[in-house]
């Protein structure tokens, strides 16, 4: 057994694991916590598959930006009237039941997808012959054939957030 494939088991290990607690505590902090071990974890694999670009921007995009969000939220608003906010499971038995369905959908279709390759060809050599990062060919790309979008994707957000400083002011604009 490899290095890489002992370290792709840990991780998925380790992401299972901490999207199982999240799910299973009661506390909006810790399974904020947990969704921050569960992505990082997905970045590990990301990187192990050779997927640079998408592990870097599970980092920033997920990681830096969504959950410094929900944490931020969850810390500014943990307590309600004296108390530690607590969620609630409503729907326990009906949310099991659908991903339980999922699960099971997803596992026939793992378990029954033809993954054969041609005689004398093994998994590692079906691998992808340039494994060198990706990153700086992305990153030419979007400066050079999508610069205009990339620019007006940008002055989309600069607008949202000026907007979004302007409704949170205390005084009301009239």
């Amino acid at each position: 057994m490899s290095l890489v494939l002992i370290f792709f088991y840990v991780f998925g290990f380790l992401a299972i694991a901490s999207a199982a607690f999240m799910l299973a505590t009661k506390n909006v902090l810790y399974a904020a916590f947990g969704l921050l071990v569960t992505l990082l974890s997905l970045a590990a694999i990301f990187i192990l598959l050779f997927a640079d670009f998408v592990a870097i921007t599970q980092l920033m995009v997920y990681v830096g930006g969504v959950l410094v969000l929900i944490l931020f939220g969850v810390m500014l608003s943990n307590q309600v009237q004296g108390r530690a906010v607590q969620s609630e499971s409503v729907n326990g038995i009906s949310g099991g039941l659908v991903a339980s369905a999922i699960f099971g959908g997803l596992a026939y279709l793992i378990l029954s997808a033809d993954y054969l390759l041609p005689e004398g060809i093994t998994v590692a050599d079906a691998a992808p012959a340039n494994t060198k990062s990706s990153i700086i060919a992305i990153g030419i790309r979007l400066i050079t054939n999508f610069a205009l979008p990339f620019e007006v994707a940008s002055l989309i957000l600069l607008i949202a957030l000026m907007g979004a400083a302007y409704i949170s002011t205390e005084d009301k604009h009239e």
